[in-house]
């Protein structure tokens, strides 16, 4: 090799090309036909045309052939410390059975899932047991993540503060011993819990303004008062970290947006005034439609939910699906969040993003609220949300066009590539496929 080859090949060095049939890359324009990324080290450094872009010589070139390239996928609203509770009979029994140490490896299992099918970052809205809120073990496994020692991808955990008869302390039955520290109460008791939860490490605090589901509760009532609520985002506010905040009423959107929290979760009883007001605050909701299907009440059923709760999984669905109409309609800010659980499987994460396009959504449209809109909304799309020069090389192949056919996204077999900050960790168009988790069907179910 002479020196000119020698010289062109050391400038590839280092270098990783991916190469596909398409290119969606986040940012709501046109689709780019053969596309080329090219990527040194975690970040990608130039996105265009094969005619545009000069491969380096001595580059490595992952060739996605057909497939449609687009950034790695974000589920804004997860619970992956979920567990299976059928092996415990339901679900209020298995809070006693399970303990952390076992949740722990339920946590990393479930974020191992949503990766392989596409979903490089997903922002965990908490989970509590019988004896504390599950905050510690969470960070315990972000943290394994992020330094190398188990693949999976990038996760945000939230500390959840619970007052008393909220939203989450009500998942433990009424007569329930709970241990002291595991409720708060009072702006300067709220204070406190938040403060605690920022000590253990949280990305984000996570507030229930509102009831939920759950056994002995119900959605429209009201478990803060403003003055917590404000405690709660001003505390968090002061040490830099974003709030989240379980709504499931207009006039706990309206309190959300007198507090200044950073993210609405759910889209159930709202009203025209509420979404005005949620609009022109400029707040991001997450709808989390998926946890609300037919499909999701069907497993609930399987796991033993109370017969009340599945009565009102069934009355809100409606609900849910004509919220999210008028919200989108409106123009508020929406990002893709599915409250996934054990209800349904992880890893079917894309099928809310179906829902959104049968709902009014364009495809573009569901494909950004998973990208761009959710790295917006989460604080971190300096990063990552788009394929863009110096953004993560976070970013997937699909066989086929996601565009055509929203659908595709939740095949397994059809996502290809997944690669988080430059590195594949789902390779299937290699030699020898590269997989996060063993590839055979059939033994990864929620249920035995």
């Amino acid at each position: 090799m002479d020196a000119a080859a020698q010289e062109a090949t050391s400038q590839g060095a280092g270098i990783t090309v991916v190469k596909g049939a398409r290119l969606i890359d986040g940012l709501g324009g046109n689709v780019l036909r053969d596309a080329v990324v090219l990527l040194s080290g975690k970040r990608i450094t130039r996105v265009g045309s094969v005619s545009e872009v000069a491969i380096p010589a001595g580059a490595k070139v992952i060739d996605a052939g057909q497939c449609t390239l687009m950034p790695g996928l974000i589920d804004g609203h997860v619970h992956v410390a979920a567990y299976n509770v059928v092996s415990f009979n339901n679900y209020r029994i298995a809070m006693y059975e399970v303990s952390p140490q076992l949740q722990s490896f339920y946590t990393l299992f479930h974020a191992q899932l949503c990766f392989e099918m596409g979903f490089t970052t997903l922002r965990d809205m908490g989970r509590n047991n019988a004896w504390a809120n599950f905050a510690t073990e969470l960070c315990a496994v972000r943290d394994a993540i992020n330094s190398g020692i188990v693949p999976g991808p990038r996760l945000l955990v939230s500390g959840r503060i619970m007052t008393t008869g909220s939203h989450h302390d009500m998942n433990l039955p009424r007569a329930a011993y709970r241990h002291p520290g595991y409720t708060a109460d009072g702006p300067w008791g709220v204070r406190t819990a938040a403060r605690e939860h920022i000590r253990t490490g949280v990305d984000i605090i996570k507030v229930c303004v509102t009831g939920g589901a759950s056994a002995d509760e119900e959605g429209d009532t009201r478990n803060l008062t403003q003055e917590e609520l404000d405690a709660a985002v001003d505390e968090a506010h002061g040490f830099h970290k974003p709030v989240a905040a379980h709504c499931w009423t207009a006039l706990s959107h309206r309190m959300c947006v007198q507090a200044g929290v950073d993210t609405i979760e759910h889209m159930v009883f709202t009203d025209d005034e509420s979404t005005r007001i949620v609009r022109e605050s400029g707040t991001p909701v997450s709808p989390t439609l998926l946890h609300r299907t037919d499909r999701a009440i069907e497993v609930r059923q399987r796991m033993g939910s109370p017969l009340n709760v599945l009565k009102k999984m069934r009355e809100i669905q409606p609900r849910c699906y004509e919220s999210f109409k008028r919200m989108h309609q409106a123009g508020v800010k929406i990002f893709m969040g599915t409250d996934i659980q054990y209800d349904p499987e992880m890893g079917s994460n894309s099928a809310e993003l179906e829902l959104y396009v049968a709902l009014g959504m364009s495809s573009m449209e569901a494909i950004m609220s998973a990208t761009r809109s959710a790295a917006q909304a989460m604080g971190i799309d300096a990063d990552t949300g788009t394929l863009e020069p110096g953004k993560f090389a976070d970013l997937i192949a699909v066989d086929g066009d996601p565009l055509h056919d929203i659908k595709i996204l939740q095949d397994r077999d059809r996502i290809r590539l997944v690669m988080k900050e430059g590195k594949p960790y789902v390779d299937k168009l290699a030699a020898a496929p590269l997989y996060v988790l063993h590839p055979q069907p059939g033994e990864r179910k929620m249920f035995e």
